[in-house]
């Protein structure tokens, strides 16, 4: 499998997993509306686990254009690859929401808040403060990027291996629940370029039912929940 190929499939299943649970938990009438914060911050750790383990062998499994970026800041990879990274993992982010939002399609028309809809395919702030919303997810974004280059170390690592093997992806999992368990609350931590613009994307573009905005500008709503990615 070609980097791009998995970057994209990666990506795809990372959103298609954590949109999905977001969905379950907002939505009207599912089976699990209403479960709570800890089910969105676990189902997405859970996410994030799974896609590493998945693409992990083929490209590293970057699936966040932050981590993209950062790794090649600091001489761990091209920067002439940069580009077509990016551009696969947005792709795959509109696919996996674009799937999700099919997985869930009797639940929209019975949904009555726009918000919730929107709060599915990306984050919104719990209170809207420009400054104070972009320094949480810069706090965010900064220690996901450590904490990936921390595990990425031989001793978390199988000795001569990589991500196919060893304790890697389950131990970026819980980098990312224990942002959204202690950052999350205050933007629901994107973290991740690709997966909150691309499935924003998906949003404008998807014919959903009772639908409204897509750009997160709803004053007093509380997101219930968006994670991220590595």
């Amino acid at each position: 499998m070609s980097p791009f190929l998995a970057e994209l499939l990666g990506t795809m299943l990372l959103v298609l997993l954590g949109d999905g649970v977001v969905a379950n938990v907002v939505l009207s009438k599912t089976k699990g509306q209403n479960s709570g914060w800890i089910v969105i911050t676990a189902g997405w750790a859970f996410a994030v686990t799974i896609a590493v383990y998945a693409v992990g062998s083929f490209s590293g499994a970057h699936l966040n254009p932050a981590v993209t970026i950062g790794l090649a800041s600091i001489g761990k990879f091209a920067w002439a690859s940069v580009p077509g990274y990016i551009v696969a993992q947005m792709l795959g982010a509109i696919l996996g929401a674009t799937i999700v939002w099919l997985t869930y399609l009797p639940h929209w028309p019975v949904t009555e808040s726009p918000a919730s809809k929107l709060a599915v395919f990306c984050t919104a702030p719990a209170i809207r403060n420009v400054a104070s919303n972009l320094f949480t997810e810069i706090v965010g974004t900064t220690v996901l990027v450590l904490g990936v280059l921390t595990v990425l170390t031989p001793k978390n690592l199988n000795p001569g291996h990589g991500w196919d093997v060893g304790f890697g992806p389950c131990l970026v999992g819980v980098i990312v629940g224990a942002i959204g368990l202690s950052l999350g609350g205050p933007t629901g931590y994107a973290i991740n370029p690709a997966r909150d613009l691309g499935p924003r994307l998906a949003h404008a573009l998807l014919p959903i039912a009772g639908k409204g905005n897509s750009t997160g500008a709803m004053r007093g709503f509380r997101s219930p929940g968006r994670s991220s990615a590595v």
